[in-house]
């Protein structure tokens, strides 16, 4: 089998944008630093649409996110996480009864009566998905080629590769992001924004980033223009008056722009005019949005989502079409402490984006806008007394009009800690709980990008590896985008 391996793709296309930023000055200061952006897309918008990836930082621990309800299944994982084999809590099993008000309720049951409830904390989002707002797609995490337990037990791992690295922090939230470990420089959300870049009036506001650098929105063209949750990031001097004058301010503003027959001068001082102009635009467009919906206090995911609304009320004045955002929230690597520390993490991911869907309705864009979940490995099911450590595949939520919500996707893993079950149609346990993903982030990413508006034959350049699933066992539509 001949493979298509994510380093490759990366190096061409690190080739391509170094090419592009060879005179951009990629080590100017954060606010000056935007290089030139190609006008190459695939597809024109006449509508609005935008992408919202909520990534988790630390590896989330899924067990406790989307919780198995069922008595044979909760009876499994309560006796594997230490509350022995009844229905109420114990070591880092929370309790059956915690779990019945944020039961959740498809529309079409699973395969053997298989049911899941939200972590107790999760109050919005079980509500959004109850109403047919949200989805979970079970199980999904990074993978090169479709795998069963068997395949990646061999050691032929020409045929049967596997994600760089798995295991590791930053390499899976890069993997996860770009399909390919740190020093990664091209990541699929970039490359949605590279398909997109002539659809919208200024290119520069197509991926936009309100949680600091990130590879997610880095595309052989598309840069991700970034922001704060108060709003474009301003030069200072230009901005505001330089020790205390005005004349400073207007002398410095006029010669950070001024043209010069000097090349790279010249090329600096027209990356710092459009960065001025950007924050101007930004600004500018945000005074005019005023949001009713609430948003939760003291809650820095929720503070990125209303930033990520405002822009999206701004989308005209910006004029924009297409926009994939990245917001994230931090503190998932719960090795100990899971049972006291979840919950908040929990609370404030479902207030914030349950806040945030309601702010689409408010903006008349529900169902343009599509909100998921991100984070770089699931937990293993066994505790380590306290906590859990690092896993491989993972439960994930899609929030959004458009989604095909009341819904489960994906295969239900049987629960347990071993890495033979002794169910015959079990292929998704490599040990203490690990699952190996029976979806891959390739199939997740392509069902979000098609809804987007990227077509069939564009996605190869979009996800590397996805050429290597397909089939009814491997889909590269999930299904859960209407």
């Amino acid at each position: 089998m001949h493979l298509l391996q994510p380093e490759l793709h990366t190096r061409r296309a690190f080739l391509r944008r170094s090419t592009q930023l060879g005179l951009a000055g990629t080590a100017l200061p954060f606010a000056l630093n935007l290089a030139a952006m190609g006008e190459a897309a695939a597809f024109t918008a006449t509508d609005y649409k935008a992408l919202v990836c909520v990534f988790l930082y630390g590896g989330n621990d899924y067990a406790n996110t989307v919780v198995t309800y069922d008595d044979d299944s909760y009876n499994r994982y309560s006796t594997i996480r230490g509350g022995g084999s009844g229905q109420t809590a114990g070591g880092i099993a929370l309790a059956k009864a915690d779990l019945t008000p944020t039961l959740l309720t498809p529309t079409a049951a699973l395969p053997g009566n298989r049911q899941y409830a939200l972590h107790p904390a999760m109050t919005g989002l079980t509500g959004l998905f109850n109403s047919g707002k949200a989805a979970v797609q079970l199980n999904v995490g990074p993978l090169v080629v479709p795998l069963t337990r068997t395949q990646y037990n061999s050691a032929d791992r020409t045929t049967y590769p596997i994600p760089p690295k798995l295991f590791s922090h930053n390499d899976q939230q890069s993997v996860w992001q770009s399909s390919s470990p740190e020093g990664s420089t091209v990541g699929w959300g970039g490359n949605i924004g590279d398909l997109a870049l002539s659809s919208n009036g200024n290119s520069l506001f197509t991926c936009i980033s309100v949680t600091g650098n990130a590879v997610f929105l880095s595309g052989d063209s598309a840069l991700q223009y970034q922001v704060s949750t108060n709003g474009a990031v301003a030069i200072d001097g230009v901005k505001n008056n330089v020790y205390g004058s005005s004349a400073v301010r207007t002398a410095l503003t006029s010669l950070i722009q001024q043209g010069s027959t000097q090349t790279l001068e010249n090329e600096y001082t027209r990356v710092t005019t459009r960065a001025v102009t950007a924050e101007s635009q930004i600004t500018n467009g945000l005074s005019a949005v005023t949001l009713a919906t609430p948003f939760p206090n003291n809650n820095s995911l929720a503070n990125q989502m209303k930033m990520v609304a405002r822009l999206i009320g701004a989308r005209s004045a910006l004029g924009s079409k297409r926009q994939v955002f990245m917001v994230s929230l931090g503190g998932f690597d719960l090795h100990d402490n899971l049972i006291s520390q979840q919950p908040v993490l929990m609370q404030r991911v479902s207030e914030a984006m349950t806040a945030f869907y309601n702010a689409t309705v408010e903006l008349g864009v529900a169902d343009k806008v599509t909100a998921f979940t991100a984070s770089d490995f699931g937990r293993t099911l066994s505790s380590n007394g306290d906590g859990s450590d690092h896993g491989w595949g993972g439960h994930h939520l899609m929030v959004g009009g458009a989604v095909k919500g009341k819904a489960f996707y994906g295969k239900a893993p049987p629960v347990s800690n071993t890495n033979n079950t002794g169910d015959p149609n079990d292929q998704w346990h490599v040990g203490q709980g690990r699952l190996l993903p029976s979806t891959s982030v390739d199939q997740y990413a392509a069902t979000l990008a098609s809804w987007f508006g990227v077509s069939n034959s564009e996605l190869a350049s979009v996800l590397p590896n996805l050429s290597h699933f397909g089939g009814a066992d491997y889909p590269t539509n999930l299904g859960f985008m209407a």
